[in-house]
């Protein structure tokens, strides 16, 4: 593969280039690109029979407006026993992201990072505030909702993001935790609990909380299709509200924003519940198989995942950027590199889960590029760097100047309040946040990574000096929506977030059932 295909991860400042580009770039014929790593998909959904099948019907999959949207979710509701008025079928979770965004949510919200990027970047992009509440790699990037919860009340957030489980960590909360969760919320004006990777899990026997999500005022639950189904290509995904809030949501979707594949496919999943459920299983013992594989690996660390997808630390010394470039190049795999990613760094990669004979192929290549002889290597010495990599330096000024101001208020009212449940801030370079000189919350307990047996000690690198605090003063409560484009009171417009001048322009506006996901039937 021609080396010039990793300039295009230059141009991809929140997300990694499409398999389409990759192709276009290399000169590959179809079919014939890298062993990917990086979309998280079900590999093992749809049957090779079920290809076969929608190839037979392309002609007129193409040809033929698909049935209404109203159509099409009303076949889904029926394989997930849901009530269609609590039901909005989107062209991809991204159109149902946007949509909340513009209906649901008012001047702020609250997301932990990291997490998938348009909960930070939508929003944004849309002058909002985001409040970004940074998971603990000490506590193994787990969330606490308790300490979660006291951040969003202190801030005075509106709207609420919890992913369950979390892209890219694959950290999972138990459905009683969340119940609990959204209970406490109740006076927010929103809570968004996106399961989109939820039917990758098997920590529980009914994971979902979409029906309890029904009864309360306040609640939506996101689900991806693209991704449990393995056809990223097919955008389609759903929501499940109260009948108030999908219908708001619902109102405002096109008559024909589902296409004809996605017609098809929900069509063809009646005849195909015991194969999903099969594809379930499956991807369940090969992240098992996966991450024994990659934590017996010197230096690497492997973090507890209930997604399709490992979040894994390089060795000490290795550089995300490089080893994401030389797997491409030298091994032809693709792997996500999560340096862009708000509240990670370039020492942290997602892996999808796939088939053993390809994880053989990724352990293969991680070895050559992480422990090859000689100056090949990537673990002896630091890597001399990209140019294009958003280390950890910039994660942290970036958290700091978007909720430096309203962490250090917090705390210094907090401090002087003797309010219960939120520690003070440590001032800068001395808190638990591990070499970031911002107040972040403390570690949390937690499930813990699992390394490799006598890992490398890790340096921390030196806090970076930070201005003086402002006006301790706690943020003043929303009055109103802040103009499309125009960043919020303390918050930063997403152009200032990817380093850009100016501002964004902002976007135009038996199966088993939903409950049990792949348990019954």
């Amino acid at each position: 593969m021609s080396g010039n295909v990793t300039s295009l991860f230059r141009s991809t400042a929140a997300h990694s280039p499409s398999m389409a580009a990759l192709a276009r770039e290399s000169g590959e014929a179809a079919g014939a690109g890298p062993v990917d790593f990086c979309i998280p998909c079900n590999p093992y959904f749809p049957t090779p029979a079920m290809f076969d099948e929608l190839a037979g019907r392309l002609r007129d999959i193409i040809t033929y407006y698909p049935s209404s949207a109203d159509t099409i979710t009303a076949e889904l509701c029926s394989l997930l026993q849901l009530p269609p008025q609590c039901v909005a079928m989107g062209n991809g979770s991204t159109e149902l992201i946007t949509w909340i965004d513009h209906l649901l949510v008012r001047e702020s919200l609250a997301v932990p990072v990291p997490t998938f990027g348009r909960w930070t970047d939508q929003p944004m992009e849309t002058g909002k505030r985001v409040d970004m509440f940074p998971l603990q790699e000490a506590g193994g990037f787990a969330l606490d909702l308790a300490r979660y919860g006291e951040f969003v009340r202190a801030r005075g957030t509106r709207a609420v993001v919890v992913c369950n489980p979390n892209n890219p960590d694959g950290g999972y909360l138990h459905k009683q935790a969340l119940v609990q969760f959204m209970d406490a919320m109740a006076d927010r004006d929103l809570v968004v609990i996106d399961e989109s990777f939820l039917e990758f899990a098997d920590a529980e026997a009914e994971p979902s909380v979409v029906q309890e999500a029904m009864l309360r005022p306040n609640v939506v639950v996101l689900r991806s299709l693209g991704k449990n189904f393995g056809l990223h290509g097919v955008r389609f995904g759903y929501l499940v509200a109260n009948p108030a809030l999908a219908g708001r949501v619902r109102a405002m979707l096109p008559k024909w924003n589902l296409n004809s594949f996605a017609e098809h496919v929900v069509f063809m999943l009646r005849d195909h519940g015991p194969e999903y459920a099969r594809s379930l299983h499956q991807v369940r013992r090969d992240r098992l198989e996966m991450a024994a594989q990659l934590s017996a690996l010197p230096g690497l660390t492997v973090y507890p995942s209930q997604g399709n997808f490992l979040f894994v630390r390089l060795p000490v010394g290795a550089e995300g950027t490089a080893v994401r470039d030389r797997m491409l190049t030298e091994h032809r795999v693709l792997v996500r590199e999560c340096g862009n990613k708000i509240g990670s760094s370039s020492r942290f990669l997602r892996l999808v889960v796939r088939p053993q004979a390809d994880v053989r192929r990724l352990v293969s290549g991680l070895e050559q590029v992480l422990y090859g002889a000689g100056r090949d290597a990537a673990v002896p010495g630091p890597a001399t760097g990209t140019g294009y990599s958003s280390g950890t330096a910039a994660v942290d000024r970036l958290m700091y100047e978007t909720n430096g101001s309203g962490m250090r208020a917090i705390s210094a009212q907090t401090a002087g309040a003797g309010a219960p449940g939120l520690a003070a801030a440590p001032s800068p370079g001395t808190g638990p946040g591990i070499g970031t000189g911002m107040p972040l919350p403390a570690a949390v307990p937690g499930p813990q990574p699992v390394p490799y047996p006598g890992p490398v000690p890790v340096p921390q690198p030196a806090p970076v000096p930070q201005p003086a605090p402002a006006a301790a003063a706690a943020y003043p409560p929303p009055f109103g929506p802040t103009p499309p484009g125009v960043p919020a009171r303390g918050g930063l417009t997403a152009a200032q977030v990817r380093g850009t001048d100016g501002l964004e322009s902002v976007p135009a506006t038996g199966w088993p059932n939903a409950a049990g996901m792949g348990r019954a039937g």
